[in-house]
């Protein structure tokens, strides 16, 4: 997720137009600014990352669900 603002130890982050806001605690000493990539697990921002990283594993993300196929309907079982 890439941080749009930066409130104390609290980040609004945006991915794919999805907001959340989540504590930089974990990264403090990482000094995050707005325009930052961090992983986020379970509300933490645990750790920056490159922006290729960041763009490395969107990429990789659409791949794995490009190729992965639809469940069948409820219906369908």
């Amino acid at each position: 997720m890439q941080i749009t603002a930066i409130d104390g130890l609290f980040a609004r982050c945006e991915a794919r137009g999805t907001f959340r806001d989540v504590s930089v605690f974990m990264i403090r000493d990482e000094l995050p600014q707005v325009g930052d990539h961090v992983m986020v697990s379970a509300g933490q921002a645990v750790r920056k990352v490159s922006e290729e990283d960041a763009r490395l594993s969107w990429e990789l993300y659409d791949q794995i669900l490009a190729e992965t196929p639809e469940p069948p309907a409820h219906g369908d079982l």
